[in-house]
């Protein structure tokens, strides 16, 4: 099993990225979904977030408000540590025990974990290579604008709570770089999916004659 780390900073296209590649035949381990998993209410997860941040971050049906918590904890880096010290070890708890369930399926498969804080987090050392999915500032900040309907000071500190995505080039064992057109995208996937398979390949060759 080939445990890819796919990264990338806000708006970078990470997400779409991730979806071309599992149409390709890719398992993705979203990390969205599982910080959506290990928030259900009433969960410890969730009640420990809400004794720390307040019942106002809730929706009327208990769950968690992202936004509202989102906008909480981005002005305030002790909050964002603070939440991520809540979360992040539930995460990796669960992003563990589904790799250990698809090697035992599919000792051949493809792993794709779309990561958005792999290399903050320090989980380099966890996937055996990291996928960046590569734009400039600029253009984070322009889509950031575009789709969350942000200005751009609230664009901007978006951007600056994160490791910037320049530095996050040298931690890249592959970068897709995204700036082009869909088309241009879809391309250079599909390039990285011949070279996944190749190194998953290799790997299976070289556990062939330790043996």
């Amino acid at each position: 099993m080939l445990n890819v780390g796919l990264t990338g900073g806000i708006a970078s296209g990470k997400s779409t990225v991730a979806r071309m590649l599992a149409e390709k035949g890719a398992v993705l381990i979203d990390f969205d979904e599982l910080a959506h998993a290990v928030q259900e209410p009433e969960g410890s997860v969730w009640r420990e977030i809400v004794r720390h941040f307040g019942e106002e971050i809730l929706h009327e049906d208990r769950t968690i408000d992202r936004r509202k918590l989102g906008e909480t904890v981005f002005a305030d880096r002790e909050k964002r540590e603070l939440l991520n010290r809540l979360v992040h070890p539930a995460i990796f708890e669960e992003w563990q025990r589904r790799l250990a369930e698809i090697q035992v399926r599919r000792a051949d498969a493809i792993v794709v974990s779309d990561i958005p804080l792999l290399i903050e987090a320090g989980l380099k050392g966890m996937v055996d290579l990291v996928l960046l999915v590569y734009i400039t500032p600029e253009k984070q900040i322009r889509r950031v604008m575009a789709r969350d309907g942000f200005s751009r000071e609230e664009a901007e500190r978006r951007l600056a709570a994160q490791m910037p995505i320049e530095e996050k080039l040298r931690w890249a064992d592959i970068v897709i770089r995204n700036g082009g057109s869909p088309e241009e995208t879809r391309r250079v996937v599909s390039e990285v999916w011949m070279e996944l398979n190749i190194r998953e390949k290799r790997r299976q060759e070289g556990i062939g004659r330790s043996i």
